[in-house]
Formats: C-alpha cells, structure tokens, sequence
C-alpha cells in the first residue's frame, strides 16, 4: 500500500492513503542502516500491521523530488513565500535569498504580498515594478478583508505547497483562511505561547483538500546562501536569462566585465536595479565564504 507522509512526531509517522486514512506507523531499521530519514512530504510504501487500529510499517520511501532541510520536508511543488506590503516594509534582500534557494531546488515560487488593504498605490506599484519581470506569479492580498484569497487557494489546488514568510506578515492569518484543519495562532499570541516548554514544533502536511496540502516554513530570518560556488549564482536570478547570451564574454559572471549584457538590461531599466544590487551582494558573500 502507498501513501504521504503528512506527520512526524518521535519516531511515529502519519500516513494518508487515499480512500483508507491516516495509519500510524513505524520506519523499518534499514533506513538507519541506510542513514536514509523519512520525511513529512515522502511518498512511500507500507505494510499494514492492524487494519482496525490503522497501524503499519514504512517499508520503502520512494524516489523523491527535492527536499528541503528547514522545515525538513520532500516533495515540496511549490512555495508561496508572503511578505506584506507594508507594515512591516518588505525585505527585499530576505525575499531575494528565498528565491534563490528555491531555483537552486528546482521549486517553482509564488509571490504574496498582504496587507493591501492599508498599503498605499505607491508601494502597491513600486511591489509590481520590482517584480513582475523575474517571472513569478504575484498577488496582493488581505488576510484581513479577505481579498484575493480565492486567487490564491486556486494556485495550491492540486499541490504541495511551502508557505514561507517574516513575522508580522499575516501569514499565519493567512494558512487559517486557506484551511480549516489546523489553527495557527496569530499576532502576539504566538509571541507569548509558541516558544513554551511544552509547545513542539514539527513538520506537519495540512490537507486543504484531496491532493492539496501546506506546510509553514519556520525560520525564515536566518537563509544562508553559501553552499554553492560564485559561478552558479546568475543561474538563480530568471530574469538574467533573456540578456546574459548577449555578453562579450560567454562565462560572464555580469560583475565587472566589459560588455556585459546584464549590466546594460540595469541601466536600460529592463532588470530591476534592487534585484541586481542583492545578487552582487550575493555574489560577494559568496566569493568571500571560507573554505575549510
């Protein structure tokens, strides 16, 4: 029998099959000797041990797709990263990391950007022209009034989706409207009961509805991007694409060469000027990361 596993807690691991439930099971010690973990997201293959108390053994996880370390989750199809349109203002440099991180995995983005309903046109505007040439879906929403939630919930149809953002946000407003399964507890409240002693926090698939699951993503303040080389960088920014095979040198690493085609597209305006200041400051990082 296969299924997805949507829970993990201490060595237990939750898994939904279609039509016959959530089993509760354990992984088979060749998975230790494998030094293979299971994860939140992997599809797998299991032994049913007890129909009635829906108990099994995972047998065999199955070829995945991509994985990520923080949330420790696979099989992600998607991230929909929120920030907010203002209050707090986006951050520009964080959101262009995450984006970078997934093209790396090969995990398409959505972008959402809440709070419209006390944002200005301006910064509305100023969002969309930042953006909307890197190739990415936008929205702007309100978690609030409920504005484009729609829009969005069509999106994570049929998918696995990562939800990732700041605080202060309204992404937690924001996953209580797009299901009903799971609470997410929201403003100040989290801030006095989501770090108790008693509180644990997992990776956890909540089901939208048959085939459409979300993750949150914690740990969004502290993205590292310094586990691959300078050169790959450019592969990460998708609006590069279009210009770079127009530069003198091909390998141009769109930094400090003559000719360079990328650097034109920034001065003509066709690359966002804040999009190509955060891959130098990449790029830099990059070329100054310590090598052990």
């Amino acid at each position: 029998m296969e299924g997805k596993i949507i829970k993990g807690i201490a060595g237990f691991y939750y898994v939904y099959v279609v039509e016959s439930g959530l089993y509760e099971c354990k992984a088979k010690g060749i998975f230790r000797k494998e030094k293979m973990k299971p994860l939140v997201g992997d599809l797998v293959s299991m032994a049913v041990l007890d129909e009635e108390k829906k108990e099994g053994n995972i047998e065999r996880i199955l070829p995945r797709k991509n994985e990520l370390v923080r949330p420790a989750v696979a099989n992600i199809d998607q991230a929909l990263v929120v920030f907010a349109v203002t209050d707090p203002k986006p951050h520009f440099h964080l959101l262009d990391r995450f984006l970078v991180m997934m093209e790396r995995k090969g995990i398409p983005a959505v972008l959402c950007f809440n709070k419209k309903d006390i944002a200005t046109q301006k910064e509305m505007a100023h969002l969309k022209e930042v953006y909307s040439g890197c190739g990415y879906p936008l929205l702007l929403s309100s978690a609030l009034t409920q504005e484009n939630i729609e829009p969005v919930k069509e999106l994570l149809r049929g998918k696995t989706t990562a939800i990732a953002g700041p605080s202060g946000v309204g992404k937690s407003s924001l996953i209580n409207l797009l299901q009903s399964e799971v609470r997410m507890e929201t403003g100040s409240i989290s801030k006095k009961i989501a770090r108790g002693r008693h509180t644990t926090r997992h990776s956890e698939l909540i089901k939208i509805e048959e085939g459409s699951y979300i993750i949150d993503t914690p740990g969004f303040g502290s993205l590292y991007v310094d586990d691959f080389e300078k050169e790959e960088l450019k592969h990460f920014f998708r609006e590069f694409a279009d210009f770079e095979e127009h530069c003198r040198y091909s390998g141009c690493d769109h930094v400090h060469e003559p000719g360079c085609a990328v650097k034109a597209a920034v001065e003509e305006g066709m690359i966002h000027r804040s999009r190509y200041e955060n891959y130098l400051g990449m790029y830099q990082e990059l070329k100054e990361k310590k090598r052990y």
